[in-house]
């Protein structure tokens, strides 16, 4: 199986470091900055799962989750934040249709669990999409093969 791949976004570059330090082995991390520098590799790679800080200067996390939402909506989102913020943790769940939300500073195993349960889940709406995709196939197969029939 291949490693998830995952998007770590914050403003402080002590946290990116001791994600990717933490992650690296497991996980196939990259990271950014900003939201700007987050949305310039969803471009390049296809990520699976995007974990922010939620107060950055210039995008929140709730901000660059929604904006991730129009362009990707596959991901599974995560919010971090070091403050009891729920007024954040509304407009992530509202707006950035986030899949959990966790305090910082994160604990490792939480959030390993964490990515695990959104990468399970990830998976199984690309099954369920994958699914839907052959049925459609199949309804517009059999619509053809009825039209073919009613013609003759």
């Amino acid at each position: 199986m291949d490693k998830i791949v995952i998007l770590y976004v914050d403003d402080e570059a002590n946290n990116l470091i001791s994600f990717k330090a933490v992650f690296r082995m497991k996980y196939d991390v990259y990271t950014a900055i900003s939201g700007q520098e987050a949305m310039a590799i969803l471009k390049e790679k296809p990520i699976n799962i995007i974990i922010t800080d939620q107060r950055m200067p210039g995008m929140t996390g709730v901000e660059f989750l929604e904006e991730v939402l129009k362009i990707y909506p596959d991901p599974m989102r995560i919010l971090l934040t070091g403050y009891a913020d729920m007024v954040a943790v509304i407009d992530a769940v509202n707006r950035g249709k986030i899949f959990h939300y966790l305090t910082k500073p994160w604990i490792e195993e939480e959030l390993d669990k964490t990515i695990t349960n959104a990468f399970n889940l990830y998976k199984e709406k690309e099954r369920i999409k994958e699914m839907n995709d052959k049925l459609s196939l199949s309804n517009d197969q059999l619509e053809f093969l009825l039209r073919q029939k009613l013609l003759s």
